[in-house]
């Protein structure tokens, strides 16, 4: 679960971005997005106006085969990642999404192929 200012914009950053789909909405101050393959489900809760945002310590990664290719479809929705690091068995790009929570996209899943 991530506390968010705007959870409908989250949400459709997500949609957008990673393939998520949203459910249908049980509560005005929820929202929960699922992987259309099985993966990963995100819950996006109102946050109260104390809660400090974007200083948490998680960072969200999506697997992608091919980071240069995913880069630039996002650059394109207006989604720009950092440069891309590589090493041995690994690969990765940084961003953040609208709330300011980091995001990665990685080779790390597909390092065999």
């Amino acid at each position: 679960m991530l506390y968010v200012r705007d959870i409908q914009k989250l949400a459709d950053f997500y949609v957008k971005h990673f393939g998520f789909i949203e459910s249908p909405r049980e509560l005005d101050d929820l929202i929960e997005i699922t992987c259309p393959n099985g993966g990963s489900t995100l819950l996006f809760h109102q946050a109260s106006k104390g809660r400090k945002i974007g200083q948490s310590c998680i960072k969200l990664i999506f697997d992608v085969e091919n980071i240069e290719a995913f880069k630039m479809k996002c650059l394109k929705d207006g989604l720009k990642f950092g440069v891309t690091h590589k090493g041995p068995g690994y690969e990765f790009s940084n961003a953040r999404d609208p709330a300011k929570n980091p995001i990665q996209i990685s080779r790390r899943a597909f390092k065999d192929e």
